[in-house]
């Protein structure tokens, strides 16, 4: 994580000073230069190639009909190809960006084709390059018009990407010793709790009470220590694209209602209220109508994990009032809202929110236990299967949390439904 922080800013820093190389470089040639402005010109330039030549960074200028205009040598160096030789030719023959599969992706996810369809600067940080020699590297890109005189897009763009092999192998790296220290540590882990859970059991074991509340709180922590290699594990998995999931068509009202109503056990220890509540497509929450159903493409195990975690969180900031949620959406969205009167979120944490190992740090949060990776882990599963998930939050008045998924409509989950109950598992076969 912290290397995709340092990998956009770096990006960020060079593509400043790119696209100010840049106006520079169309403003001072739209002018009549005299003796004078000539030399300083010609200074100007010098700079400009010794800024370009020794910046690690790629920089490719690429023209409105296509063509690209500037290569620095990093850019050669990344894509093989020389600079005088990619210069006039077509982008997508030189920056070939491609999927999984090797294909070329299609202009709604290039982000060359998108800043010079849209004008508008875009970023991927998980791009795949196709150098000259048939190499494949991941890298990162960002894109962003170049202005004109009076500062509008002129049509060309600036691109700045760079090589992040190495920053991709050390994440792997460290993906792959969170997984094997999470699964080397639970089994132990396993049996301290069991042997715990026996010294507590009465049929077992006779303690008195002080022994008992020292062994209950050892119990409490060894859990608190299994959700944290638990969600380590998930969190890891997510990250690197392992996450298991068994996607089917559901309805998401059936899962979200048993959430909901298992949640309630915990809110009323709290003194909370939990309500839930279902509206129709398009009606305001909490409109009593006939229940629609809602399918979408999901695991229900993941989706499930998800609908908790928000809703425990909800708990477990709330110190007094109701939590509420809610269940709604239109004909291509599902929509879920759980909202708290807790303590709410600082504006300045919400962007942060779900990153990985984030807590907001405050006098209302400083005694509830956590990890640090729910939110993340929400955030990667509902990506998994193209939702979004965001907060709208006013410190000292509560919080709210969005979930969208795109939804199916009935004979789309049927014909889903029909498909993989026609799939015969090899385990399934008559011997």
């Amino acid at each position: 994580m912290v290397n995709s922080y340092l990998v956009g800013a770096l990006g960020g820093l060079a593509l400043i000073v790119i696209l100010f190389l840049a106006f520079s470089y169309i403003s001072q040639r739209h002018k009549p230069l005299g003796e004078r402005q000539k030399k300083k010109l010609e200074q100007e330039d010098i700079e400009t190639d010794f800024i370009l030549d020794t910046i690690e960074d790629g920089v490719a200028m690429i023209t409105a009909d296509g063509i690209v205009h500037l290569f620095n040598p990093a850019a050669g160096r990344i894509s093989a190809w020389a600079p005088n030789e990619a210069v006039s030719l077509d982008y997508k023959a030189v920056l070939n960006l491609v999927d999984d599969k090797g294909q070329s992706l299609p202009d709604a996810n290039n982000a060359f084709a998108q800043a010079l369809a849209t004008g508008h600067s875009t970023r991927d940080n998980d791009a795949t390059l196709v150098t000259k020699d048939g190499r494949k590297i991941p890298v990162s890109v960002i894109v962003s018009p170049v202005a004109n005189t009076v500062g509008r897009p002129n049509g060309s763009v600036v691109a700045v990407f760079r090589d992040i092999a190495k920053e991709k192998e050390e994440a792997a790296q460290r993906s792959d010793f969170i997984s094997t220290a999470s699964h080397e540590m639970r089994t132990p882990l396993a049996a301290i709790e069991g042997y715990l859970a026996l010294a507590l059991n009465p049929k077992t074991a006779q303690i008195d009470n002080n022994a008992r509340n020292l062994l209950e709180k050892a119990s409490n922590s060894t859990k608190h220590l299994g959700e944290l290699f638990r969600d380590l594990l998930t969190s890891s998995k997510a990250e690197d694209g392992r996450l298991i999931s068994y996607p089917s068509a559901i309805e998401i009202g059936e899962i979200l209602q048993q959430v909901a109503e298992a949640a309630k056990f915990p809110a009323k220890n709290k003194g909370l209220e939990l309500s839930y509540s279902v509206s129709a497509d398009g009606a305001g929450g909490g409109s009593k109508v006939v229940r629609p159903l809602y399918y979408a493409y999901v695991d229900p195990n993941r989706i499930r994990e998800v609908f908790q975690n928000i809703i425990d969180n909800a708990i477990k900031y709330t110190n007094e009032g109701q939590v509420m949620v809610r269940l709604t959406g239109d004909d291509s969205i599902i929509q879920i809202q759980v909202q708290d009167s807790g303590a709410g979120i600082p504006a300045e944490d919400i962007p942060h929110l779900f990153q990985k190992f984030y807590r907001v740090d405050n006098s209302s949060t400083r005694t509830v236990g956590g990890t640090g990776l729910g939110l993340f882990i929400c955030r990667k599963i509902t990506e998994l299967y193209n939702g979004r998930i965001w907060v709208e939050s006013q410190f000292g008045k509560g919080s709210t949390f969005f979930i969208n998924l795109p939804r199916l409509n009935a004979q789309q989950a049927l014909e889903i439904q029909s498909k993989q109950a026609a799939t015969i598992s090899p385990m399934d076969k008559p011997l």
